[in-house]
């Protein structure tokens, strides 16, 4: 593939944790179809192998590495070993995240504190401390997924809801902070074919309460995700990218 000069992402280095399956695995394939070499995390080792195969595929490097993205000790490894086998990051894609369904007066102690750290604690710590490298280096650029829950109220996943909205407002904050250097944006999914609707109905699977009447299909992310890891998006920062369809948020 030659990419558009826009989308060229040529010997740039892309980290994208949960890079094995869903939507960050479709990010995974766009950005390594168009140049990058790239570090694919998640939990499980096996699945980032496999991956990485695919990316090595295309002639790219590629480097699979087990993470608990809640964890900052375990980030804190990630980081090292990637400066360590690359020298830097320039593109840091924040996608790991999980949203179990559970009535908020049955929301216990600890699914709340896995909920929140996995969707919001981690992703600060990796995001700052990338940030920080990317500001003190040659720059970078940052998305957080987040989710359209984050943006409208939905019953029964409460604490994801409210951790994906302090994401929105995080990367707010870091483009601020970070800027010039360091562009930091949010990529809002809507209803996506991932790995998820296997658990949805039929009629689920085939329309949805949102402009478009239906779902995305993963790869359907790509192109939001290209353009804000890409030049097309330098003059963008701090902004909330929504890919949902068309979903009447706020109403």
């Amino acid at each position: 593939m030659t990419p558009d000069p826009y989308f060229d992402l040529t010997g740039k280095i892309a980290l994208v944790t949960g890079g094995s399956r869903g939507l960050g695995y479709q990010m995974v394939k766009a950005f390594a179809e168009r140049g990058a070499d790239v570090i694919i995390a998640s939990r499980k080792l096996d699945n980032c192998e496999t991956v990485a195969d695919e990316v090595r595929a295309l002639g790219r490097r590629a480097m699979a590495y087990a993470v608990h993205a809640a964890k900052w000790p375990s980030i804190d490894e990630l980081i090292d070993a990637s400066y360590a086998e690359f020298g830097r990051i320039d593109i840091l894609v924040n996608n790991a995240g999980m949203s179990p369904a559970v009535p908020s007066h049955e929301v216990t102690e600890d699914l709340f504190d896995s909920v929140v750290g996995l969707n919001y604690k981690g992703p600060f710590r990796l995001a700052s401390q990338v940030a920080k490298r990317m500001y003190d280096g040659d720059g970078g650029v940052i998305i957080n997924v987040t989710s359209s829950g984050s943006l409208m109220p939905l019953p029964g996943i409460v604490p994801y809801g409210g951790a994906k909205a302090a994401l929105n407002h995080m990367s707010r904050s870091l483009a601020a902070e970070y800027g010039p250097k360091v562009r930091v944006n949010t990529l809002s999914p809507g209803p996506f074919l991932t790995d998820i609707a296997k658990a949805w109905t039929p009629e689920m699977r085939e329309s949805a309460g949102n402009a478009l009447g239906r779902p995305g299909n993963p790869n359907e992310i790509v192109s939001a995700a290209l353009f804000l890891a890409s030049p097309a998006s330098s003059f963008t920062t701090g902004a909330i990218v929504r890919v949902d369809g068309g979903l009447q948020i706020g109403q």
